[in-house]
């Protein structure tokens, strides 16, 4: 599907005409949108546009980096990635960006270029109308959808850290590690298109004003922003982590303790019921008439005793800690 939308030298805003119409020249600048592209409308890249091949090529080959190549033709070329709010899988988007035109090529549908036409429909003469100012604009909200994940992630982490306690589920922690890996999907994303929009505002070649260096600085400062947040919810997941297995480690050793002390109070009684169990024929005590009672009374006494000592020495109190 193919949208336009462009600006005519009487400064008209003029919407979804056909591309044949771009060749009269009356446009100051325009804008083509080519969404989920029939084979017919990918050749338009190279028929009706005449890009370079290299620039082509990237467009309908697998996930690109996202990066900024310069064109001799007078263009530039940006890799821009989206994602899928379900699947947090990255998404292409491809712009062609000259001194008169703006061209954007994806395959799935973005909202985000929605959201950016709606702008500049709504406020056709920022920035000179130039097509930069359309560019900044998908820029703008690319990066700006990027938000709502990135809090998604840090609010779960946070609610996760709050409940971290000694009855989380191994279910739970396995969440926790799903958002790291999401967490290292943003990374991949967010640090070159950082690295790409430091490029774009130093770039001689784009040579951009004073304004839209400004504009284009605001997004900078927001993948910025983005970045650390990423980082700091990375090393939450770290934290996460390590306290579970804390928690985990200091539960393991109350119950090794618990059991150490039950073995301890037994292995007195178990020589004593050992020792009598051996039945040889010369064991005066076997004869006893009291002999039964009076072994079960030593025993009683040695665990009253052993635990009278544990607690002397203050084995109980490591249970509430």
């Amino acid at each position: 599907m193919i949208r336009t939308l462009g600006i005519t030298v009487d400064h008209e805003i003029v919407s979804d005409f056909p591309i044949e119409d771009i060749k009269h020249k009356t446009f100051e600048w325009y804008w083509v949108d080519i969404g989920e592209p029939t084979k017919e409308e990918e050749l338009l890249l190279s028929s009706f546009f005449h890009f370079h091949p290299l620039a082509i090529e990237d467009c309908l080959l697998d996930l690109q980096r996202p990066k900024l190549d310069h064109y001799d033709d007078g263009y530039a070329f940006f890799v821009l990635h989206t994602f899928n709010e379900e699947t947090l899988e990255a998404e292409e988007l491809d712009i062609f960006v000259g001194k008169d035109f703006v061209v954007t090529f994806h395959y799935p549908v973005m909202h985000e270029l929605e959201e950016a036409r709606e702008r500049i429909h709504n406020n056709p003469k920022g920035w000179d109308r130039g097509p930069m100012h359309a560019t900044y604009h998908i820029v703008d909200k690319v990066v700006d959808a990027y938000f709502p994940i990135v809090y998604k992630i840090e609010d779960y982490l946070n609610e996760v850290e709050d409940k971290l306690t000694l009855h989380m589920g191994h279910l739970s922690m396995d969440q926790v590690f799903d958002v790291r890996s999401d967490l290292l999907r943003l990374r991949r994303t967010v640090f070159p298109m950082r690295d790409l929009l430091y490029r774009v505002m130093n770039s001689e070649r784009i040579g951009l004003r004073k304004t839209e260096r400004a504009y284009f600085g605001d997004v900078y400062d927001h993948l910025l922003k983005l970045a650390e947040l990423i980082e700091t919810n990375r090393e939450l997941t770290a934290d996460i982590r390590d306290s579970h297995m804390s928690i985990n480690s200091s539960q393991m050793n109350r119950i090794m303790m618990i059991l150490t002390i039950v073995s301890t109070v037994f292995i007195p009684l178990t020589f004593i019921v050992g020792l009598y169990g051996m039945n040889f024929i010369h064991m005066p005590e076997l004869e006893w008439r009291y002999g039964y009672l009076t072994v079960i009374i030593v025993m009683i006494v040695i665990t009253i005793a052993m635990i009278i000592w544990f607690k002397y020495k203050g084995w109980f109190k490591l249970f509430k800690n």
